[in-house]
């Protein structure tokens, strides 16, 4: 199998057809929300959305996350940030369709490309490496717990629709930018990839929590 390098490269092909594109800080920032939205709409677990599907009766243990995938496409489709996802695929045509098999895939059919459950799940994994995001494989252990995540998860939706939310990639630049291993400034960081800036982020906080963990190690605190 062949290595995975998304280091130096402006798009992943996931199939012949079908090839994710590796934007810049500055085509993300233009549109941050919107952009990062359809990321979350294409790699969201049903747990990551229980409170969304419980409202139009949907059991989130009951639905498995290509077919959470099906419901949310539209709203990729439509989204202006969509090319910034896809790279020079139109999702205009696609439409839910009826494999040979009988299985339920998107479609085209001016191009005859497809997206189906395998598919969708390279879509999401290479997402998930380009973004430093985790697959959330979280499961409630019965319906009490379930019932109970629900209404955690509603409390806590509920207080932060009331926090003013801060930009992601704003607060990402300006740790980085302060800190002496990174090399960018505030304009030159806008020309690197999503990809290289979260990951030199994981980097840097680990040095940094190494090298404070190895300063404790030394010189230990005394409070008494």
């Amino acid at each position: 199998m062949p290595s995975v390098n998304f280091l130096y490269k402006k798009s992943y092909a996931v199939t012949d057809d079908i090839k994710i594109a590796i934007p810049t800080v500055r085509e993300i920032i233009e549109c941050e929300d919107e952009y990062y939205g359809s990321v979350f709409s294409l790699t969201a677990m049903p747990i990551d959305l229980m409170v969304q599907l419980d409202d139009i009766g949907i059991d989130f243990t009951k639905i498995n996350d290509y077919e959470l995938f099906l419901l949310m496409f539209s709203a990729v489709r439509e989204s202006e940030c969509a090319g910034l996802i896809f790279d020079g695929l139109n999702l205009q045509n696609f439409q839910t369709a009826m494999d040979e098999n009988g299985r339920v895939i998107l479609f085209d059919p001016e191009t005859g490309i497809k997206i189906d459950r395998a598919i969708y799940q390279k879509i999401a994994w290479v997402l998930r490496e380009i973004h430093g995001l985790k697959r959330n494989t979280s499961r409630p252990g019965n319906d009490e717990a379930r019932r109970y995540m629900l209404e955690r998860e509603r409390i806590k939706m509920k207080r932060a629709a009331r926090r003013k939310q801060k930009s992601y990639l704003e607060s990402l630049i300006i740790a980085l930018v302060n800190t002496e291993q990174f090399k960018y400034n505030y304009e030159s960081v806008l020309d690197l990839t999503i990809y290289f800036l979260v990951f030199s982020f994981r980097i840097i906080r680990c040095i940094i929590s190494l090298s404070l963990m190895r300063f404790l190690h030394h010189f230990p605190l005394n409070y008494d």
